[in-house]
């Protein structure tokens, strides 16, 4: 039976390779039907914002990543509320269906897969 696997991104996607890598690590993982989450927390929720322009940073846009998990049967996607919050961002300007977790509901969350990888 495969274990499941929690993929937590903090990173922003401007910062440097590691939100492309999380990113990267959950579409391989679907590829394979391995049951997994992507919750985006801290300044990872910073992923999800529109108009991005990441060539003036020198970075790959990820929007397209982003859109092909459901592609790669990865439907399990969560937000942190406070996140959103704390970084001026609206729920309502998620670009795709994802739950929207509060403190508790986070923990509950990491409590329910078999293994957590922060990125």
């Amino acid at each position: 039976m495969a274990r499941s696997m929690l993929i937590i991104t903090r990173q922003p996607p401007w910062s440097g390779p590691t939100a492309r890598e999380a990113l990267d690590i959950v579409l391989a993982g679907g590829a394979f039907e391995l049951p997994l989450g992507l919750l985006f927390l801290d300044d990872g929720v910073f992923q999800l914002a529109s108009a991005q322009h990441a060539a003036c940073v020198q970075q790959k846009d990820l929007t397209a990543n982003l859109q092909a998990l459901p592609m790669f049967g990865v439907d399990s996607l969560f937000v942190a509320k406070r996140s959103l919050d704390e970084r001026g961002l609206g729920e309502s300007a998620l670009p795709m269906s994802m739950e929207v977790l509060d403190d508790a509901g986070l923990n509950a969350l990491i409590n329910r897969y078999d293994h957590v990888i922060t990125l």
